[in-house]
């Protein structure tokens, strides 16, 4: 793609020279000066954290949550920049955004999950800021749609904007898991082989939702050759306004940059490694199907108890037939091997009567 050739690195947006990964750090939330300045100046004694980030306007889900302390913040962010010397980074969602962080000397934009879901707010944005020399942080929609990330990124490339990089913060999951967001890495990697050029890096907090997981998601980012990471650090998390749960105290996440491996060599010449881009995706895939099936599991011990409370057998033929006929039917749709699923059905189904027969065994014993 002609576009793609524009794009300037991550590590060449500023005369000052950022830190390979680069790393990008700071609270969820603006919530006051003093936790502003707080948080800034113990992040900036890590030599390697040269942005700080913070979330001034916060679109929440529903109203009544903290919404972030809004316009006022970026003064306290002008005190940040004058104290540590730290660039300053911060989500935009509209032009009056845009208008205010200029006037405040903002140092990098960023496109949030849900302005990045919708083409006409990124549209808006891209015509706001054209040929601007702010670099952009684009986050990844909150569906899985390579496609609109996709496309955001040509959006603003088209405006004349070069100074672009990709943010993963994972993918809004349909069913509770274990981790906040989806991660699906195989979006990212594909974004990677789109656009060679651009920097890609990880948002391991929204991906984890909780801060046991950051260090597992962050190496994982680096096994797959991301460029940084953007990570979430609050002076005190306990009573952080918003996400307290995925804020790092800047001592922990100092603890946690020193334990991550950076894999320089899974990069040549901007190329990633094939292999590992493959062996990711069925990474993802699986994690997914052991999601899957264990809410499969937790239906059937339903079932179970409603069978037991309403003395019907375990075995249902008729309903086992159909399973069969309308599986196979869709597998080979899909160019599935009749076989395979007839063996992957069964050992399910094994299972799930092994399961409604200890439930009807227990309740029986009960």
């Amino acid at each position: 793609m002609e576009l793609n050739k524009k794009i300037i690195p991550i590590n060449k947006w500023f005369n000052e020279k950022l830190s390979n990964p680069v790393i990008i750090a700071g609270p969820c939330s603006a919530e006051s000066e003093s936790q502003l300045l707080k948080t800034a100046i113990e992040l900036s004694k890590n030599k390697n954290i040269k942005i700080f980030r913070a979330g001034v306007w916060k679109p929440r889900t529903r109203p009544g949550s903290f919404e972030g302390a809004g316009s006022k913040a970026l003064k306290w962010l002008e005190k940040v920049k004058e104290t540590t010397g730290l660039k300053i980074a911060v989500e935009v969602a509209t032009p009056e955004h845009i208008k205010e962080c200029e006037q405040h000397g903002i140092d990098i934009f960023w496109i949030g999950a849900r302005t990045t879901s919708n083409p006409f707010s990124v549209q808006q944005i891209a015509e706001n800021i054209q040929n601007t020399y702010t670099p952009i942080l684009i986050k990844n929609p909150i569906n899985p749609d390579i496609e609109l990330w996709t496309g955001a990124i040509e959006r603003l490339l088209s405006a004349g904007i070069n100074k672009i990089a990709a943010v993963h913060r994972g993918f809004y999951p349909f069913e509770k898991t274990t981790l906040r967001n989806i991660p699906k890495w195989e979006i990212p990697i594909e974004l990677m082989i789109r656009f060679p050029e651009l920097s890609v890096i990880c948002d391991p907090s929204h991906i984890s939702g909780n801060t046991k997981y950051i260090k597992e998601i962050s190496q994982k980012a680096f096994d797959l050759s991301f460029n940084g990471l953007m990570i979430e650090s609050h002076c005190c998390p306990k009573e952080a306004l918003s996400d307290k749960k995925q804020q790092l105290e800047p001592f922990e996440l100092f603890n946690l940059l020193n334990e991550l491996q950076y894999r320089k060599d899974k990069l040549t010449n901007g190329e990633i490694n094939i292999l590992e881009s493959y062996r990711s995706k069925i990474d993802s895939i699986d994690f997914q199907l052991l999601e899957l099936l264990s809410q499969r599991m937790n239906i059937v011990e339903e079932i179970g108890e409603y069978k037991s409370h309403n003395n019907l057998s375990i075995l249902q033929l008729r309903r086992w037939k159909h399973i069969i006929e309308s599986r196979l039917e869709y597998g080979n749709k899909l160019n599935l091997d009749s076989v395979f699923i007839k063996n992957i059905l069964k050992i399910i189904h094994d299972e799930s009567i092994k399961k409604q027969a200890i439930v009807a065994s227990t309740l029986k014993k009960n």
